[in-house]
């Protein structure tokens, strides 16, 4: 090719990132939340990402990594997931996952929702996991499609009981969410949550489309500045906890795992903001710290995901820039993982030295998306 001959594949980056991709059958999937995520960067008033925090927190997280032997098998490593390589734990992951979103609560510790099991109390994400855990021990056949329908709403809201006065935040929502969820299994593929996974032919990005496309409850789109933008974080969550559970192997097994992104919630954006890897402007800082709630929709909150996304896709590529064997062992998902453990250690070690972590409070969004 001469010097002033266009780059045939330079021509078809800009044409797909314009919307103009040639949309043949046989292109690979895409999610498109990337994408999102950087319109939402550039176009971000209140979020910001802060070049020296991110170069220096590639570095420090790569070292941390490589310390602690982060990689997929840390997700059965958790005290509560499930071990069992079969179509158990898909079933568990993915009724995990369809349910996986906004724990948090105004009460203090001994008096929010909370579940007791195996002689402990879970909150957050985990009292999640234990309610499955605890339902499966109890006989209660709580990942099993079928049941999601059949079962009545007493029967539904005995399994999501709690051990405190304060129930499972948006129960409804979740309730509504397992019986939608459980007729479009039915009517679409089967019954077979292990149907909806065949048909993705092991892409990552394949079967998050197939989530938000079947399925309401995962469809995490919103409208920023007159354009869809797509953050999908519980789709592909789901994704990512099948590639980890299944350590890349057989259920998990995706061709092209590196088109996920993180999973733009609560606790990483505050973990990036604490690394100053994102800036927030006086007047958000000042709202998260006096814990006001932001709608969800809200520019505000639509900046902090968005950013979130496109900060830690920054500090993927710092991180092979500095450390160019980084391309073969990081990943998104695995950055997500490693930031989200590191902040519960924080918030854990300071509860039990009695003392109050430093960190700036997660922003409060009620919300079935994360």
């Amino acid at each position: 090719m001469s010097d002033d001959e266009a780059d045939p594949e330079l021509l078809e980056l800009l044409r797909q990132s314009l919307g103009l991709g040639s949309g043949s059958a046989d292109a690979p999937p895409n999610t498109r939340v990337l994408e999102s995520a950087e319109f939402i960067y550039d176009n971000s008033i209140s979020v910001s990402i802060v070049s020296g925090g991110t170069k220096a927190a590639a570095s420090s997280i790569w070292r941390m990594m490589q310390e602690k032997g982060f990689s997929t098998k840390t997700w059965s490593d958790h005290e509560l997931h499930p071990k069992a390589k079969d179509e158990s734990t898909i079933n568990f992951i993915f009724t995990m996952d369809l349910l996986n979103f906004s724990f948090w609560s105004v009460l203090d510790e001994q008096k929010r929702f909370q579940v007791t099991y195996q002689g402990n109390n879970w909150t957050g994400y985990m009292s999640l996991v234990a309610i499955l855990q605890r339902a499966l021990e109890e006989g209660t056949p709580i990942t099993t499609p079928t049941f999601w329908i059949e079962a009545t709403d007493e029967q539904l809201r005995h399994v999501f009981r709690s051990s405190t006065d304060e129930e499972m935040p948006l129960l409804d929502e979740r309730i509504a969410l397992l019986r939608e969820t459980g007729q479009v299994l039915n009517e679409c593929f089967d019954g077979s949550i292990v149907n909806v996974i065949a048909q993705a032919k092991k892409s990552a990005a394949g079967l998050v489309n197939l989530l938000v496309d079947y399925f309401p409850g995962f469809r995490d789109e919103h409208t920023f500045h007159g354009k869809t933008v797509r953050l999908y974080k519980r789709a592909q969550i789901l994704v990512a906890d099948l590639w980890a559970a299944f350590n890349g192997k057989e259920y998990g097994t995706f061709d092209d795992i590196e088109h996920i992104t993180i999973f733009p919630d609560y606790r990483i954006p505050q973990m990036l903001q604490s690394l100053n890897v994102l800036w927030y402007s006086p007047r958000l800082e000042a709202k998260i710290k006096r814990q006001e709630e932001i709608k969800s929709g809200d520019n505000l909150e639509i900046e902090i995901r968005g950013c979130s996304i496109w900060a830690v896709e920054l500090l993927r590529r710092e991180m092979i820039k500095q450390h160019p064997e980084a391309k073969e062992k990081v990943n998104p998902i695995l950055i997500d993982f490693f930031l989200y453990d590191t902040c519960k250690e924080r918030e854990a070690a300071a509860e039990r030295a009695g003392t109050k972590d430093d960190m700036l409070p997660h922003h409060r969004t009620r919300s079935i998306w994360y």
